[in-house]
């Protein structure tokens, strides 16, 4: 992360990190920073930081042949010839050294922060149309990609590393932005990436079971969530689903503005449901005492509470509700999220992104209610992550799904036959799922089992276009595998619908 020019060449450690205690000069002037020894340049500041594979300590001596001007660690490294400094949280103090370095551009934006369970890239795609939609030049960065205004770039993580962020946000600002909305992982919250950044407001859609394979307990889980509130503003707000018991705990400790939306319990801005289709829904948008109809092709009950709170944030930001409808209908179709393949097909056929027990359920009785003949579900549980929600995430497709067919999702370095293993041990009738490994090949079995009437979800995978085995990155995208299996097969005649069962 190198100076932003508009902060000029008189910027020092002290004055940045008045907490660190410097050892080897009184101060050192900087000109960027660094926590990759690859990366550093002359005048840097190295940090050493602790990852998963390698100790940012073990490239201390690499960095200084580099030309860093100091190294900042969490514990003493001896024998240095440059000055070196500690703190007590190295990548909280990176991070916020970058964002101070990058000008601080969060606290030229509205900034929203999303997290959540499930729903976070919908939310995120809705709050950007609405800001959209009452003519703000808007910035977003997500699991989809990063947009700083002008460009999209392809992203790498939900949350981009710190140096990345304040670089994204900067260059939101110098393009004109006036608001930004981000998607922010709990595994970014607990790696404190987005330290010295602000936000305007922070969303949370739930929060139910995930990622306990890198937080431990559900506990620490929604503790790394609830660090998001540390980021808010003085006069930032907090929106909370009603309805989601996860959240109900945050609504008890917070002491800031918040505003709850819900369909089930009391809230400032509620929704009722009137219909839905296979295509579209409608429901009814009340805030205070003004009510207005919502048609969206997003289905499901879902998207409905993701259309609230992205609602919630345009209110608080003075955007009339009429703009607000028409920036949700105008958000459309997002990638990989209940994303419809439409072939000219007799049947139903829907790419999801759910991967969690609780997001496999709400997709499957979406379709469920929809759907007039049976539903097929092609799924599989990623590798080297949570071994505990395989079985339910089994059990949530054997409860909902008439067919179900188990398959490789992104197995990494595990060996996929435990990876099935743990899957079907949720199904209480374990003999009836059809089990096959290429991906490919389980949704054409898929898509040739589907009658008139049917309706098939692939999950899992969504937006994705690769599939992760072993150490090889595969070319695979589940859209279009489906579609090119349409445009080939659609000609052939179909016979009458099946019954359920």
């Amino acid at each position: 992360m190198q100076i932003c020019p508009e902060l000029g060449h008189l910027v020092s450690l002290r004055g940045l990190l008045p907490e660190a205690e410097l050892l080897g000069a009184d101060d050192v002037p900087l000109s960027g920073c660094a926590c990759d020894s690859r990366k550093v340049r002359p005048g840097d500041l190295f940090f050493t930081l602790a990852g998963s594979r390698h100790d940012g300590n073990d490239f201390v001596a690499e960095a200084i042949e580099r030309g860093c001007a100091a190294v900042i660690s969490e514990r003493p490294v001896a024998d240095l010839s440059v000055p070196s400094c500690f703190v007590p949280n190295a990548r909280e103090s990176y991070a916020r050294l970058c964002q101070a370095l990058a000008g601080n551009p969060s606290h030229q934006l509205k900034l929203i922060g999303v997290t959540g369970t499930n729903g976070k890239t919908t939310t995120t795609c809705l709050i950007a149309g609405i800001f959209k939609a009452a003519g703000y030049r808007v910035g977003v960065l997500g699991t989809l990609g990063y947009l700083d205004g002008r460009i999209v770039e392809p992203s790498t993580h939900t949350t981009p590393p710190p140096d990345r962020l304040a670089s994204l946000l900067a260059q939101m600002v110098r393009n004109g932005c006036t608001h930004a909305v981000m998607e922010v992982s709990s595994h970014a919250l607990d790696q404190s990436r987005t330290a010295g950044v602000q936000f305007d407001a922070a969303c949370v859609t739930n929060v139910t079971r995930d990622h306990l394979d890198y937080h431990g307990t559900l506990r620490d889980y929604r503790r790394a969530k609830a660090r998001l509130f540390d980021h808010l503003a003085d006069d930032g707000f907090v929106v909370l689903s009603a309805d989601d018991p996860g959240s109900a705990d945050f609504l008890r400790r917070l002491d800031g503005p918040v505003l709850t939306v819900g369909i089930r319990e009391a809230a400032e801005i509620s929704a009722t449901p009137v219909e839905q289709f296979i295509g579209e829904q409608t429901f009814l948008l009340t805030a205070g005492s003004e009510t207005v109809p919502v048609r969206t092709t997003m289905i499901g009950t879902h998207n409905i509470y993701n259309c609230l709170t992205a609602a919630a944030v345009g209110l608080t930001h003075d955007i009339e509700l009429t703009t607000i409808v028409r920036g949700l209908e105008y958000a459309g179709q997002v990638p990989g999220r209940l994303e419809r393949i439409e072939c000219g097909q007799p049947f139903g056929v829907f790419v999801d992104y759910a991967h969690t027990p609780d997001a496999l359920t709400t997709v499957l009785k979406t379709l469920r209610d929809v759907t007039a003949g049976r539903l097929i579900c092609v799924f599989g549980a990623g590798g080297q992550r949570d071994r505990e929600k395989r079985p339910l995430m089994g059990r949530a497709v054997e409860q909902t799904a008439d067919l179900a067919i188990l398959t490789n999702d992104n197995p990494r370095h595990e060996d996929p036959r435990v990876i099935f293993r743990d899957v079907l041990g949720g199904f209480l009738a374990p003999r009836a799922v059809e089990v096959i490994p290429d991906r490919a090949t389980a949704i054409h079995q898929a898509l040739t089992a589907a009658y008139p009437g049917d309706c098939v979800l692939i999950a899992g995978k969504g937006h994705e276009n690769y599939q992760i085995i072993g150490d090889q990155r595969l070319e695979l995208d589940d859209r279009e595998v489906a579609r090119q299996w349409l445009y080939e097969k659609i000609e052939t005649p179909m016979t009458t619908p099946r019954g359920r069962g």
